[in-house]
């Protein structure tokens, strides 16, 4: 458990680069957790069932990613989730236990749909800023310079830049003997309910 890191994953299932993330970790033996929007779900169930079948975790993302989700009242947070957990709950048979909140942002209404729903609201403490225009080789030493045992590392599978980014990370982790587990097995909680 020592060396063991979480590569996490925002915004998919999509359809060209959740395929090469997957393959990617596949070929360094990493395992990750993809925090899903119910909506690309819908659009991609084959790429969201190739997640779990590859054995990484799967948590739920929301499923609009609505730029006024912070707005919204408890009811229609619950509602967001709710949809996203059938989904899934209908594709693979599994109740999502892990919550990653959209764009970050908590406040009361959000928090009590979480506890509510009994979810386990999952942060990050190295964000890669692979979704800004900075470079690959700025986005990788954003990582690089600050990685170290116990992190998890927000990426988004909805870009080449991050599947440049990962190829390179992968080989580092492998450098510094830092393996990358799912978020539950890193935090030992029940990915699934």
């Amino acid at each position: 458990m020592d060396n063991h890191i979480a590569l996490t994953f925002d915004d998919g299932p999509h359809p060209e680069f959740t395929p090469k993330i997957l393959g990617l970790l596949a070929e360094h033996k990493a395992k990750a957790t993809f925090f899903c929007i119910g909506r690309e779900i819908e659009k991609h169930p084959a790429i969201f069932k190739a997640i779990i079948d590859a054995g990484h975790t799967v948590g739920n993302h929301t499923y609009s990613h609505s730029k006024s989700f912070g707005f919204f009242n408890t009811e229609k947070v619950i509602q967001e989730l709710q949809k996203t957990n059938a989904i899934v709950q209908e594709l693979s048979g599994k109740q999502m236990n892990l919550y990653r909140p959209a764009f970050a942002v908590t406040n009361p209404s959000i928090e009590k749909a979480v506890k509510k729903l009994k979810l386990d609201s999952i942060g990050w403490n190295v964000r890669s800023l692979d979704t800004t225009p900075i470079s690959n080789k700025m986005v990788l030493k954003r990582i690089t310079s600050k990685v170290t045992k116990g992190d998890i590392v927000l990426l988004h599978d909805t870009s080449e830049k991050t599947v440049v980014v990962l190829e390179r990370l992968l080989l580092f982790l492998k450098e510094r003997e830092l393996k990358s587990v799912t978020v539950d097995q890193l935090l030992q909680l029940p990915a699934y309910v």
